[in-house]
């Protein structure tokens, strides 16, 4: 049996990108005679401009542990798929032109949320796809768990496990900033993990009040210093009132005066306590780096699990983990759908539990 497929990764980089193509490819030419590899530079534009390259089993050799992704990557926002380029291209046409002249018989795209949007519009333009679920937010509904999560929560809580040390030392309070705009999975499982205080995610909007208040109760309990993790997605009661153009403004208000909300709640919480407060950005770090050991298990599975679907022929699905068992997810039923933070979620009401403050 001969097979030809496509790999592209598409979106924000993260750890294991490469660990998961590896397990595709290795998955599929341990069970095919005759298997060809296309891969696709800088996410879908590659595929949009034709831009790819063969590549062969010493492509995928010695790429378990190497972060980031040896097709590169690119954000090419899905609302702008369906606009024409500057030159007048049909992006939509132009990628499937090029899935047909190389004669694919599968394209196989790791993305996060944005990228598996475009793959289900692949999908419905008759394209066979499979996607597999990459993100450090941890965000995609339809999977337990996405790869490279896990190792960005390594990444995070290292940076509030360093950070004790200085603020017991100076008695100081610190807000460590984590990565999570519209999703506080990361910023939840690193606070957690990493002591920390106080955890602020979009999902729970805090009033400045009780999180003030809960770095008083801990000075008057003898405590030198406060751990702040906060999501830079983080948002106040009084900002998740506002209607979607409103916080929109309010944002670019911000944005004159701080470099993100972390800078404004350091500044409110000194105003109120007459404290120091030092802010910490740990930022692209929590992308970068190895994959940890977990998700180089997770991406191997995944990776198998989609040379399982491509050898059975079973397409337009997403390659995800339910309950600890690999599972074939319709892109039908999972694109476009956000795995958001519940504030009833477990793990919420074990950090409320032992005196976490989410500032609600």
């Amino acid at each position: 049996m001969k097979k030809r497929i496509g790999l592209l990764t598409s979106g924000g980089d993260c750890q294991a990108l490469n660990a998961t193509m590896r397990g595709v490819v290795k998955g599929l030419s341990n069970s095919l005679d005759d298997l060809e590899v296309y891969g696709f530079d800088d996410g879908y534009k590659g595929l949009i401009y034709g831009k790819y390259r063969m590549l062969t089993s010493k492509d995928f050799s010695g790429i378990l542990t190497q972060g980031g992704t040896i097709l590169g990557t690119s954000r090419q926002p899905f609302k702008l798929m369906r606009v024409p380029d500057e030159k007048g291209l049909d992006k939509v046409e132009a990628m499937k032109q090029t899935y047909y002249k190389l004669c694919l018989d599968c394209l196989v795209i790791l993305g996060g949320n944005g990228t598996q949007k475009t793959a289900n519009l692949l999908r419905e333009e008759g394209l066979n796809i499979i996607h597999l679920p990459k993100t450090i937010d941890n965000d995609i509904w339809g999977t337990d768990m996405t790869f490279g999560f896990q190792s960005a929560v390594n990444i995070a809580t290292n940076a509030i496990d360093c950070i004790h040390t200085t603020a017991a030392s100076h008695g100081r309070v610190f807000i460590v900033e984590v990565m999570g705009h519209k999703v506080g999975s990361l910023t939840l499982h690193a606070g957690l993990a990493g002591g920390a205080d106080i955890i602020l995610i979009p999902e729970i909007p805090y009033d400045i009040k009780k999180v003030v208040d809960a770095i008083k109760r801990r000075a008057k309990a003898g405590k030198r210093f406060t751990i702040l993790a906060v999501a830079e997605g983080a948002i106040s009661k009084e900002e998740a009132q506002l209607s979607k153009k409103k916080y929109k403004e309010k944002l670019a208000e911000r944005a004159k005066k701080y470099p993100s909300v972390s800078y404004e709640i350091a500044d409110k919480i000194q105003k109120e306590t007459g404290n120091e407060v030092r802010i910490t950005v740990p930022g692209h770090t929590q992308r970068g780096g190895e994959p940890c050991p977990y998700d180089r298990v997770l991406s191997t599975r995944i990776g198998a699990g989609a040379a399982e679907a491509i050898l059975d022929e079973e397409y337009g699905i997403m390659v995800g983990i339910v309950n600890g068992k690999i599972k074939r997810v319709p892109l039908a039923e999972c694109a476009g759908k956000l795995k958001m933070v519940s504030p009833k979620d477990q793990t919420v009401k074990a950090a409320k539990r032992i005196g976490i403050s989410f500032g609600d």
